[in-house]
């Protein structure tokens, strides 16, 4: 009997309470300031959830129609001849053929509606060659200016709009290199392998900083690249002069170069580099770089002790009329300071030293001749046109 009173005052309480949670259980959200939950307004238009599929989708869509490749007219030997070096940076060669035939040998980008398209200066390293752009949208045009940048891998190619009346050409949004962090993600575009236009890769930004080089060792050049982006982002033969990409599909650099001795290793040049060639190239209608008119290879310590010479860029050929040749500089000499700064082979390279200086400036030069120090005073002049 007294089981049963107990469970009849259960009963009682919970529905004296489920009662009054009925009735008061509306302005609980008023007395405490709660969302009404049934009036909330909640809505998926406009909402976009951001993956990294979209985002390298959003920016191929966006900067696709601006890169361009870059066309050689090419006999079969010199087809034959493009693959050298450490680093791996033309277009396949397309085996047969007896003629000359259009060779795909690079990428580019465009900068400029009025036909402005910046590229690898190894792309367009030939002074006396033919080329020409064909367009994502398959539209060709003939170059009709190369501006080759003496002291950078860079060059800008001129085409004229009206060659395709009705194409429009788009031009890329440049970003910058300054904010860059090793990790972020980072899509490269161009023809790969000399042959499959518009290729696009991803990957992450790998490494800043880096020193490679870089160049045509068959037609007798390469340059040192300092403070070059290392990428992830498959950077295949013929992606050179593409563009590398931000999230965003900002340009934030020039692909360059792809390892051959490692995977996934590819190389580009920093756009802010890019962007000071442009207004270098805006304010001169050239490229206006400062030149002393030397080629040198550097004598590392170990190279030093073994030849007894001192440590410091050796002299090997000085060009006749040059600054470096009025100023009285002769091969053999090697330059161990520039002004107050030693020479070395990574940051302080006498290349690097001379291009921070500007046209006209007056430079000295301590170097050692036959075992004695002296010091050269030269004027820089204005590198000649490539």
């Amino acid at each position: 009997m007294r089981r049963l009173l107990v469970l009849l005052i259960i009963l009682v309480i919970f529905l004296t309470l489920w009662s009054l949670a009925a009735t008061y259980a509306p302005h609980f959200s008023e007395v405490f300031h709660l969302p009404k939950l049934g009036n909330l307004n909640i809505s998926t238009q406009g909402v976009k959830v951001v993956t990294e599929e979209s985002v390298t989708i959003d920016a191929v869509k966006n900067v696709g129609p601006s890169v361009v490749t870059v066309v050689e007219q090419t006999s079969p030997q010199q087809q034959e001849s493009l693959n050298v070096g450490p680093f791996q940076i033309f277009g396949l060669p397309q085996q047969g053929g007896s003629s000359q035939e259009p060779q795909a040998i690079g990428s580019g980008f465009i900068v400029s509606s009025e036909g402005m398209i910046v590229t690898n200066k190894h792309v367009v390293g030939d002074s006396a060659g033919k080329y020409q752009v064909i367009t994502a949208n398959n539209k060709q045009y003939d170059v009709q200016k190369v501006y080759r940048d003496p002291i950078n891998d860079l060059a800008i190619i001129k085409i004229d709009p009206s060659q395709n009346p009705g194409n429009t050409l788009k031009s890329v949004t440049l970003g910058s290199s300054d904010t860059l962090e090793v990790g972020q993600f980072a899509i490269a575009i161009g023809t790969a392998l000399g042959e499959f236009r518009n290729t696009v890769t991803t990957g992450v930004v790998s490494g800043l900083g880096r020193g490679i080089t870089a160049g045509d060792e068959f037609q007798g050049f390469t340059e040192q690249l300092n403070n070059v982006i290392q990428t992830s982002a498959a950077i295949n033969p013929g992606n050179s002069g593409g563009p590398l990409l931000n999230s965003s599909g900002q340009v934030i650099g020039i692909n360059t170069a792809v390892s051959q001795s490692g995977q996934n290793i590819g190389f580009a040049i920093p756009v802010n580099t890019v962007k000071e060639s442009l207004n270098n190239f805006n304010q001169n209608g050239q490229f206006n770089r400062p030149y002393l008119g030397v080629a040198y290879k550097f004598i590392t310590k170990d190279l030093a002790l073994v030849n007894d010479l001192p440590q410091g860029a050796y002299i090997q050929q000085v060009v006749s009329g040059s600054p470096a040749d009025s100023a009285g500089l002769k091969t053999g000499d090697v330059v161990i300071k520039f002004e107050d700064t030693t020479i070395d082979d990574t940051t302080h390279s006498l290349a690097s030293l001379i291009a921070s200086k500007k046209v006209g400036d007056s430079v000295t030069l301590h170097i050692i001749r036959d075992g004695k120090k002296m010091d050269i005073t030269a004027t820089l002049g204005s590198a000649p046109a490539q």
